[in-house]
């Protein structure tokens, strides 16, 4: 009787000990699974602090930085505001807009430096580029053919090195049109456009291992490639009009097309068969400028321009009974927009910003040499030497000597006036 109770006890105190040893497992279980409660982090403040400082400072937050800049008496780059104020609490992905000081407005310096954002635009035309020097043309200068439609390769070289030392910088069509202008400051925005989609604006010899193309070095885009690394801060780029031939390259077209754009050049529209749009019925105008379009979004999807080099520069006029439907149509059951359409033209442009600028009818000029004359290069460089646009280096803002030619209209850049 006395043993059976025992027994009981033994029992009952190993129950009592595995019982103790379960919650001290479980307690040590829960203590090193427990997660620890999030860190509650409080916005600093970081008005007047400079900018590199205040970055070192935000870049554990994880948050989304928004910054505009702004002329301000604080020095460059310091912080004027911030749109989280101090003490809130702060999570990851929150967004935080600053406001930074790009220093005081130095009006001297701006009208000494000649800054002018109503200043003229060169958007200059080519055709073709042929693997020449210029000394075995019978043409002046670089021209191959009479008008100088087609340059040498040599001389296509020379104007780009012409326009980098005459302080140029080039920037695509279609930020010119939207006046997104990026330019750095005391340089002066180039466009480059190409017509026709001859072969030798980008002569494929073949594939790579890897299945990208290899591009001749002595075709235009060849060339502008060596350009990217002769002249880093240049920001080549180009405009390449094409008909439905494309590239005229029909085994390598799509890829054509597709590596241009993956490199920062940009594809527009030169009608289905390079139409003279004043001879062609309104129906007819349609179909060139549409079919060219649906071909391209073919193939780019949306990654092309709606953008329209007009062939021989026609209509002449806006008012000819076709222009209208260059702008805007219905092909093949789909409607399209043309946001721009380009002349042949002479003279330089004006700036996006000027009470004249017209999107829907663009002048070019026409890159050749004819010693000086009827709007050449250096005739035309000789005009944009007196009133060329000098960027101030900031998208957001529009410099300007006077606001007579100004376009009122414009409501999102701050416009800076030094009178």
């Amino acid at each position: 009787m006395k043993r059976s109770r025992k027994k009981r006890i033994n029992y009952f105190k190993i129950a009592i000990a595995l019982f103790i040893i379960f919650i001290i497992i479980f307690g040590m279980y829960k203590l090193i699974t427990r997660k620890p409660k999030p860190k509650v982090i409080y916005m600093p403040n970081i008005v007047d602090k400079k900018l590199d400082e205040a970055n070192t400072l935000l870049d554990e937050y994880n948050l989304n930085i928004d910054k505009t800049y702004t002329y301000s008496d604080k020095d460059k780059d310091i912080i004027i505001s911030q749109s989280i104020d101090e003490s809130t609490v702060i999570n990851s992905g929150d967004t935080l807009k600053l406001v930074i000081s790009k220093g005081p407005l130095d009006k001297e310096k701006l009208k000494k430096d000649g800054i002018n954002e109503l200043g003229s635009v060169p958007i200059m035309m080519y055709h073709g580029i042929k693997n020449m020097k210029n000394s075995e043309t019978k043409y002046t200068g670089g021209n191959v053919d009479k008008d100088g439609y087609t340059r040498t390769a040599e001389a296509f070289r020379n104007d780009l090195d012409f326009y980098y030392e005459k302080g140029y910088r080039m920037v695509k069509l279609s930020d010119y049109i939207q006046g997104n202008i990026n330019t750095p400051y005391g340089k002066s925005p180039i466009i480059l456009t190409f017509d026709d989609g001859n072969d030798n604006n980008i002569k494929v010899t073949g594939l790579d291992e890897s299945g990208e193309i290899i591009i001749d070095k002595n075709s235009a885009v060849g060339i502008l490639e060596e350009y990217k690394k002769k002249y880093p801060d240049y920001n080549v780029t180009a405009i390449f009009f094409v008909t439905s031939a494309l590239f005229n390259q029909p085994e390598y077209n799509e890829k054509i097309l597709k590596w241009l754009v993956k490199n920062g050049y940009e594809i527009g529209n030169h009608t289905k068969g390079h139409n003279n749009l004043s001879n062609t019925t309104t129906a007819e105008t349609e179909e060139v400028v549409g079919y060219v379009y649906q071909e391209l979004e073919g193939i780019l999807g949306n990654d092309y321009e709606h953008i329209v080099a007009l062939p021989f520069g026609s209509p002449y006029v806006k008012s000819h009974a076709n222009y209208s439907h260059v702008l805007n149509g219905t092909y093949n059951g789909k409607t399209y927009e043309t946001v721009s359409a380009l002349r042949v033209g002479w003279e330089p442009e004006v700036s996006p910003f000027h009470k004249d600028f017209d999107k829907t009818f663009l002048k070019r000029c026409r890159a050749y040499n004819n010693n000086g004359v009827d709007f050449d290069i250096e005739m035309v460089f000789r005009i944009l030497d007196k009133k060329r646009y000098i960027s101030d280096g900031d998208v957001d803002t529009i410099v300007i000597n006077n606001s007579d030619n100004l376009n009122k209209e414009i409501k999102d850049k701050e416009i800076i006036t030094y009178e």
